[in-house]
């Protein structure tokens, strides 16, 4: 049986695991021993898991259904296609897509049909599926069409883009969530008292709790493994105390704790000042920013949508490469991921502070949509109306539109806007960068257009 490499909230049964210290009288790494073996004890997820969903049942054994496990690492995509298999009494077969093939998957198949004939049924479990091929994913269809296996396929990528159609519309596509803070603070806090786990043999104080938390990014393996480390170092202390402090995880893990609470005053604050150090075109400072934020374990996604809202809402047109920059930083961190990612947000982050800055984006949306709340929504002009219908040109719709493209310059005098509208401007360039140049087209551009003047 191959196994998975492991990207769920604990690994599948029998799978190696990362070596971590093992504590006296304790034995393997502590997120082996705190796996869940019930569903009730599965942190997190609860849309997921409410009494009669598709996925509990599955889980109780009482599903039949192949499932597709959407969601990042650490969320329980592997835990729950192991308690899959023990709930139902099947077989548990896993494979990685990073290392398997068709042969691998077809070796998997046939044993399940042998399996199937003896009256045993078979869960295969494919991690990181998304990376299988079109070809591997075919020589899934006909297997989980008959029910030879019932597939649980994980995935952090959307399925919808990786997955192929027929083996989407023969499986349940569930959303994992990102475990909370709430959530992780239950996984450390079980692991301490809980005689799988700890079993009281150290306490933890807040301030590492806090930092454990915050450096787990949702991922709770990341978080007991860290506990893990963090607790060798307490237990190995001399004398009575074995509290885990905020220094044990620092020297456990190398790292730093910043003074950051992502739900608190400090999560605004330092967003807050990252935003405006680059509005202030200050890079030095926004990097510093940022530099905390990642490591204090904020989510790199949060960081990405902020500095495409501020590629438009600061900088606009001014410089209109800056959205796509931060654009193209979102998608690094979708497709590659943390830690490279940090070095796509660093640069987006000192390219929109070295932008030239522009508020009138924001200013020309937020005068139009002004004037449609107070009103000023008038009649579409006739000529600008949709004539693609039986009788539209009785009603006068699209009569006398000119086409732009049957003059040379392909702009002529024609209203766009409604009567009430008419020589309002809504968009205003500043002199700020490639605006300059912007500013001085439009001004020929209004003039054709409301014909003031030029080339008609």
């Amino acid at each position: 049986m191959t196994h998975p490499e492991g990207d769920g909230l604990f690994a599948a049964p029998d799978d190696p695991e990362p070596v971590a210290p093992h504590h006296p009288g304790l034995g393997g790494p502590l997120a082996v021993r705190m796996r869940p073996q019930t569903v009730d004890e599965i942190v997190g997820q609860r849309h997921l898991l409410s009494p009669g969903s598709p996925l509990r049942r599955l889980i109780e054994g009482s599903g039949a259904a192949s499932v597709l496990l959407y969601g990042p690492p650490g969320t329980g995509k592997t835990t729950m296609a192991s308690l899959i298999s023990t709930a139902t009494g099947r077989r548990f077969e896993a494979l990685s897509a990073l290392s398997a093939g068709v042969k691998e998957v077809r070796a998997v198949i046939d044993a399940a049909r042998r399996r199937l004939v003896e009256g045993r049924s078979t869960v295969l479990f494919i991690d990181e599926v998304h990376r299988f091929s079109k070809t591997q994913q075919d020589a899934l269809l006909d297997a989980v069409e008959n029910r030879v296996v019932l597939l649980v396929a994980a995935t952090t990528e959307n399925p919808s883009f990786s997955v192929v159609a027929p083996l989407l519309s023969r499986s349940l596509v569930l959303q994992l969530q990102p475990l909370s803070d709430a959530d992780i603070g239950e996984v450390l806090d079980r692991a301490v008292t809980d005689d799988r786990g700890l079993a009281g043999a150290v306490t933890i104080s807040p301030d590492a709790r806090a930092h454990l938390i915050a450096l787990s990014g949702g991922d709770a393996r990341k978080a007991l493994t860290a506990l893990d480390v963090a607790a060798d170092v307490a237990l190995g202390r001399d004398g009575p105390d074995s509290t885990v402090g905020l220094a044990d995880v620092e020297s456990a893990l190398d790292t730093a704790a910043v003074r950051y609470d992502r739900d608190g005053d400090a999560h605004y604050d330092v967003i807050s000042a990252f935003i405006k150090s680059i509005r202030g075109s200050d890079a030095d400072a926004a990097v510093h920013y940022l530099a905390r934020m990642i490591t204090a374990g904020e989510d790199p996604r949060f960081i990405a949508r902020r500095l495409m809202i501020h590629a438009s809402e600061d900088i606009g047109m001014a410089d209109p490469t800056a959205l796509q920059v931060a654009v193209a930083a979102a998608q690094v961190v979708a497709l590659v991921g943390m830690p490279e990612a940090r070095l796509a947000l660093t640069q987006a982050t000192i390219h929109l502070a070295t932008a030239p800055k522009s508020p009138a984006v924001v200013a020309a949306i937020g005068a139009a949509m002004g004037d449609v709340a107070a009103g000023k929504i008038g009649l579409v002009p006739p000529h600008l109306r949709d004539g693609h219908y039986a009788g539209a040109a009785a009603l006068g719709n699209a009569q006398g539109y000119r086409y732009p493209h049957d003059v040379t310059d392909g702009v002529l005098a024609q209203q766009y806007p409604p009567d009430d509208l008419v020589g309002v401007d809504y968009y205003r360039p500043t002199d700020h960068g490639h605006e300059r140049e912007i500013a001085a087209r439009l001004r020929r551009l209004r003039s054709i257009v409301r014909g003031l003047g030029g080339r008609r």
